[in-house]
């Protein structure tokens, strides 16, 4: 096995790895239960800070947060990314804690999809053929929950729009992943410690006034956080696009389980409803991009013939 392949295989592994750990974070949020699901922000915004800088240590990552303050653009942009994501994971978390793990999952089913929408109407890129039809299948999807579930998925809707838009403005951010997020949750942590303070002077807080256990899992959020974006970011420079984009399913589909499976979450015929419009949009969104991908191959064999 040459170089490229060995690289290319770790990037599958550590890709798989962290799909897999979102896919199972429902359950460290499950143990949190009893914990206002804003305190549980906090402290994973305030962990995540030195978790991330001790990590960068070990892997002798240069920190470039000062250079990054420097340049506004950068700033305003990062500073856009933190309100992005941490309201994601505020929703996320206040989901999974009042045992709504099901719409996560459809959350994060939908988001591939609204990417694509944010595209169009944003930075005006044009749709294909099957694009088009899966975004209006799961157009479908979200209709069909309005009219028999009788209800709009808001939170489904919420959380892939924040994770889309949030995907969109670091696209154009050219900061690498680990900087990234330390910056975001450098912007954040003022925030989160006052926070954290506030609560423990008020006495509302579980954190110390619980249990060992419940200030252990509460500090573990930095780990819970950054882990999987430091594997993702070690994949992504590895492998292809349409790989990502493929794996991507591996954390909703998990969730879904999860919540269906171990959780009892109620999955009536005018859920399946909706969630069977949504797969059938990704599969046709899968299908678009192994058919790029298989022109493109082709282009190059031509070009390579034609030399």
């Amino acid at each position: 096995m040459n170089s490229l392949e060995q690289e290319k295989q770790r990037g599958y592994f550590a890709a798989i790895a962290a799909f897999l750990w979102w896919g199972l974070i429902p359950v460290y949020f499950k143990a949190l239960t009893h914990v206002n699901a804003l305190e549980i922000l906090m402290h994973r915004i305030a962990w995540c800070v030195p978790t991330v800088l001790i990590f960068m240590a070990l892997l002798r990552a240069p920190v470039g947060v000062i250079a990054i303050w420097k340049n506004k653009k950068l700033r305003w942009m990062l500073l856009l990314s933190t309100v992005l994501v941490s309201n994601n994971w505020f929703i996320f978390t206040w989901a999974v804690v009042n045992d709504r793990v099901l719409d996560t999952s459809l959350g994060y089913f939908i988001n591939p999809l609204l990417s694509i929408l944010l595209g169009v109407i944003i930075l005006k890129e044009r749709m294909s053929r099957l694009q088009s039809i899966a975004v209006f299948i799961a157009g479908l999807g979200v209709l069909n929950q309005i009219v028999l579930v009788g209800q709009i998925p808001w939170l489904s809707l919420a959380l892939a729009l924040t994770f889309a838009l949030y995907g969109l403005v670091r696209k154009h951010t050219p900061v690498d992943s680990m900087n990234g997020l330390l910056t975001e949750t450098l912007f954040a942590f003022p925030i989160a410690f006052g926070a954290i303070l506030y609560f423990l002077y008020q006495g509302s807080a579980s954190f110390l006034n619980h249990s060992s256990e419940t200030d252990l899992t509460l500090a573990a959020g930095g780990i819970i956080t950054a882990v999987p974006l430091i594997l993702f970011a070690i994949g992504a420079r590895r492998l292809p696009l349409y790989a990502i984009g493929f794996l991507q399913f591996i954390a909703p589909t998990m969730t879904f389980m999860l919540a269906v499976v171990v959780y009892q979450e109620p999955f009536d015929w005018q859920k399946g409803i909706t969630f069977g419009l949504i797969w059938l949009a990704l599969s046709l969104y899968l299908a678009d991009s192994f058919v790029k991908r298989y022109r493109k191959q082709m282009e190059k064999i031509k070009l390579t013939g034609s030399n």
